[in-house]
């Protein structure tokens, strides 16, 4: 009786709403959530990258990693949640709402997550990790998705205990400690959490649903970083003394967001959901396409701290630091977009890789040329990319998907 009781407990979290293509307001909810962290890191790194002590600069990036990147799995691992679940149902609402106050606390941390606040950044963090499988374990009961919460769950025991070591150090080592707990977590994520002597389990979570709503929450996820750029470069605009230097930046700071938008969604972001649906294995492809994500909102966030720095600093020489944040988030981005390409067309986008050597190239005259140049550069580099697939469209019908998996 009580195994009847748990299956039909499991397929009642299981079934979707007839359109299931569209978020619901509380996925929404998190994704405001998300814009408001993301600009947090921003403006915490920004603060260090430009500071006058080398060593700050440099700790700078390693800190944009591991502050956003526990923000942004947290809502990729929720964005899955409501894609394998039924959102109408009480308990995944409570879930998506505890994941937005969770990294609402998160982001409250960051200012000072490194020296005083840490158990604020953690905290929020282990607590959803480890209760949202301690939720789902036994709705499941009787569906095969239940192995893969029992596997997560000591993962993330174990990652729990590392967050909570760096919580005793502080600076550097508390980031290093801490960079090697989220890796631990996305790693044994993309490995499906393997158990020894245990077989792999029977579904994965990071396969692609059949009605489009994952595809559809990634390029949302792109947008909501796109926006997370507009949203911090403006303010710190609206906090500088306007100068011709400072507006031009501004202009370019926006067309680059907007080659960013056109390089992702033309064309393989616009067909993402057809070729997710059409692909043969949909957890290599689910996993690839988050993995590409992931490093296309990393580089535009890396970007956005490039140019927060130009803009504080426009004269001048700029520094190192600042030239890989402002030319190497572009090429993170394209990184991401080019393994995107795989996903879709099963090709090497060879034009994305000649604009990220571009990039490379431009960074050595760039050292000694005015700030400004450094972001000029890198939009002209989105623009070429952008055009050459304009380019390559014209004249031709559109392009449908052939993925590889």
């Amino acid at each position: 009786m009580g195994t009847r009781e748990g299956g039909e407990e499991s397929q009642d979290l299981l079934q979707r709403r007839e359109d299931v293509r569209q978020a619901n307001f509380l996925e929404l909810f998190v994704d405001l959530v998300l814009v408001f962290a993301l600009a947090g890191v921003v403006t915490r790194v920004a603060r260090d990258i430009v500071s006058e002590d080398i060593v700050v600069r440099w700790r700078a990036m390693a800190y944009l990693l591991v502050l956003s990147l526990p923000l942004i799995w947290l809502w990729v691992t929720t964005a899955h949640i409501t894609s394998w679940f039924d959102p109408r149902r009480r308990k995944i609402q409570w879930i998506v709402l505890a994941s937005a106050f969770g990294m609402l606390v998160m982001s409250t941390s960051l200012p000072s997550a490194f020296i005083g606040r840490g158990w604020a950044f953690v905290l929020p963090y282990v607590i959803l990790q480890l209760g949202r499988p301690l939720i789902l374990i036994p709705a499941l009961r009787g569906h095969p998705l239940q192995q893969i919460y029992r596997r997560a769950l000591p993962w993330n025991v174990v990652s729990a205990g590392i967050w909570f070591a760096g919580v005793t150090v502080s600076g550097g080592a508390r980031a290093a400690v801490w960079g090697a707990a989220v890796t631990m977590d996305v790693v044994a994520a993309q490995l499906r959490w393997p158990m020894p002597g245990a077989a792999g389990p029977p579904v994965s979570a990071w396969a692609t649903d059949s009605k489009h709503h994952l595809p559809e929450r990634y390029q949302q996820f792109l947008m909501i970083a796109l926006g997370e750029s507009l949203l911090a470069v403006g303010t710190t605009f609206t906090s500088q003394p306007i100068s011709l230097a400072t507006s031009a930046l501004l202009v370019v700071m926006f067309l680059s967001t907007v080659l960013l938008w056109r390089i992702y969604f033309y064309r393989s972001g616009q067909i993402l959901a057809e070729a997710l649906a059409t692909a043969r294995d949909r957890d290599a492809a689910g996993r690839a396409t988050g993995t590409a994500h992931v490093l296309m909102v990393l580089g535009i966030v890396t970007t956005t701290v490039g140019f927060e720095a130009l803009m504080k600093h426009p004269h001048g020489l700029p520094q190192p630091a600042w030239l890989v944040a402002t030319l190497g988030g572009p090429a993170l981005f394209l990184y991401g977009r080019i393994r995107l390409e795989r996903i879709v067309f099963n090709r090497l986008s060879l034009r994305r890789v000649a604009a990220i050597a571009a990039l490379a190239v431009a960074a050595i005259p760039l050292n000694f040329a005015p700030p400004l140049a450094a972001s000029v550069v890198a939009g002209l580099i989105l623009l070429a990319v952008a055009l050459a697939d304009a380019h390559h469209a014209a004249g031709h019908p559109p392009e449908a998907p052939s993925p590889a998996h």
